[in-house]
């Protein structure tokens, strides 16, 4: 493959960076008054407001004939045909499959995967009615009214977002809960005031063998089995999502209460399949359908949008201007809804183990950053804490903001409060404060001038920091959807163009290898082959059991 920096694109980016660098977000806006109409996009139920950039309509357009130069637009298709994207496993990458609402057909090696999509589906929708009306209950007879989702990764994150920001439209008289971390204070407290009776615990693994998924489903079922279950009981409370049917059924589940994964499908993209069973059971099913409802519209704007009215595209090729012509490292996400809290986590394995990459799809190194570091939180908590560093710190990092112009949760004036935050921190960002107008509004306020000149370097906001507004009108089970398809969208944009595997994830597995010899070894055994520094650290261990 031609490498991204030899594209004659690139090299004219290159360049026109050169000549805009001095270029200030204050007077791109006094040039024109029109600038947030020309670079403002809707789709799905999202506004997306660009106008905040460190960009011109020219930079615009050579972001666009980078992708263009780069084939995006092939690439684009290339994941809808169900070609193999993810070339180092051989397979497509095809989350849209998962969230396919129209009749369409979607191919993996010639065969439609349709059919046995809609009836994984039809299969949850019969199992979460089950649960409801009290068909499916515990083995006392009871209703099942807590849900532990047993999970970790993309069985994990994505779900909890979804099950925290749709929390308004949970079915009333039903719990979910999480246990991810192999640490056993996770399943320890997740169990802590449990019914065993009335406690069903999904335990999503796709091959039913990930360590921490494992052996927090062994800790769970040791824990029902102490409570006064039964082995045989096992299968009334117990129900999986996984490939790996005989070690599922091995565990004590019933083969009728496990559900699929598809190898095209990767963890951190898998919110929208079974993985997603513990949040349909208490969201319902059609609340759940929505949410695909959603990310669908946000699929087929982007397979069908022209690359400059493509939501994904515009925030992709931005991310690229920034991480690799300015110099960012990092991306800030903004969240202005408190049950989006989550959301940026999920964004981190999304955005990093999907970038996070060091040589091309061919097998080269890079010698072009790839990746960002994704952080962030709410608002307008972070204003009281990291927002400091975006307003008077000295690294460049392009923020995202998100915000509903209504609140699930209205109470007083709160949300108008929030909104008003939302947008000074932007503004802020935006036109800052310079010397001259801090030493002015010092001096108006009474201080002598020698003490003003003192403290007014220090009160000066450069202002001038990138960011990108979006926005919509109340976050329902569609708006999320669009949203999450969003950023999924926008990181394989991003990897097309740096010619790497988004869809593989190597650089997580060496490190639980080596845990694994090390575990064998921890109580006894030949310390020589390691490092001194790890040996040291295992007698440490050694000494405190």
């Amino acid at each position: 493959m031609t490498a991204p920096t030899e594209l004659n694109a690139w090299k004219a980016l290159q360049n026109h960076k050169s000549a805009i660098e001095s270029t200030d977000l204050r007077a791109l806006f006094q040039q024109d008054n029109t600038r947030h109409d020309k670079f403002s996009l809707e789709a799905a139920g999202l506004h997306i407001d660009f106008s905040r950039h460190r960009a011109t309509q020219d930079t615009f357009q050579r972001l666009l004939d980078l992708a263009r130069e780069a084939n995006l637009e092939a690439g684009i298709q290339a994941m809808f045909n169900g070609e193999p994207i993810n070339n180092t496993e051989r397979r497509p990458a095809l989350h849209v499959a998962l969230r396919n609402r129209s009749d369409a057909a979607i191919k993996v090696d010639g065969k439609d995967v349709m059919p046995t999509v809609r009836d994984t589906l039809k299969r949850m929708r019969s199992f979460v009615k089950a649960v409801h009306r009290g068909d499916f209950k515990g083995h006392t007879g009871k209703k099942l009214r807590t849900i532990v989702n047993i999970g970790i990764g993309g069985s994990f994150l994505g779900p909890k977002v979804v099950s925290d920001a749709l929390r308004p439209y949970w079915q009333d008289g039903y719990d979910l809960r999480y246990v991810a971390n192999i640490d056993g204070t996770d399943i320890t407290t997740a169990c802590r005031d449990l019914d065993p009776e009335t406690t069903l615990f999904v335990v999503c693994s796709k091959s039913f063998g990930t360590l921490e998924t494992l052996k927090n489903a062994e800790a769970a079922r040791a824990w029902f089995l102490q409570q006064g279950g039964k082995q045989k009981d096992v299968k009334h409370h117990f129900v999986a999502v996984s490939t790996n049917i005989r070690a599922a059924t091995e565990f004590g589940i019933d083969e009728n209460n496990i559900y699929p994964m598809w190898d095209w499908v990767g963890g951190r993209y898998s919110l929208w399949s079974a993985i997603g069973l513990p949040q349909a059971i208490v969201l319902g099913m059609d609340t759940f359908e929505q949410l695909l409802d959603g990310a669908h519209a946000m699929d087929e704007h982007f397979r069908t949008a022209k690359l400059g009215e493509n939501l994904p595209v515009v925030m992709g090729l931005l991310g690229i201007w920034y991480q690799n012509f300015w110099g960012a490292e990092s991306q800030a996400v903004l969240v202005y809804d408190e049950s989006l809290k989550e959301f940026p986590a999920h964004l981190q394995q999304m955005d990093m183990e999907s970038n996070g990459k060091r040589v091309t799809r061919d097998g080269d190194p890079v010698n072009w950053q790839t990746g960002a570091v994704v952080w962030g939180g709410t608002g307008t908590n972070g204003q009281h804490a990291y927002h400091q560093l975006l307003h008077q710190g000295t690294r460049l990092i392009p923020a995202d903001f998100i915000m509903p112009l209504r609140s699930q949760n209205p109470v007083a004036d709160h949300h108008a409060w929030l909104f008003a935050n939302f947008l000074g921190q932007q503004q802020a960002m935006l036109e800052g404060k310079t010397e001259d107008e801090v030493l002015a509004e010092l001096l108006t306020q009474g201080m002598d001038e020698k003490q003003a000149r003192a403290l007014a370097p220090h009160k000066v906001i450069p202002g001038n920091q990138p960011h990108t507004a979006i926005t919509f009108d109340l976050l329902t089970p569609e708006v999320l959807g669009a949203l999450i398809a969003l950023y999924e969208h926008k990181v394989y944009v991003q990897g097309h163009i740096w010619g790497i595997n988004s869809f593989d994830q190597w650089g997580v597995e060496l490190g639980k290898v080596l845990g694994n010899a090390i575990h064998d070894v921890l109580h006894k055994g030949d310390l020589k082959p390691y490092d001194d520094s790890t040996a040291a650290l295992i007698r440490r261990y050694r000494n405190s059991q």
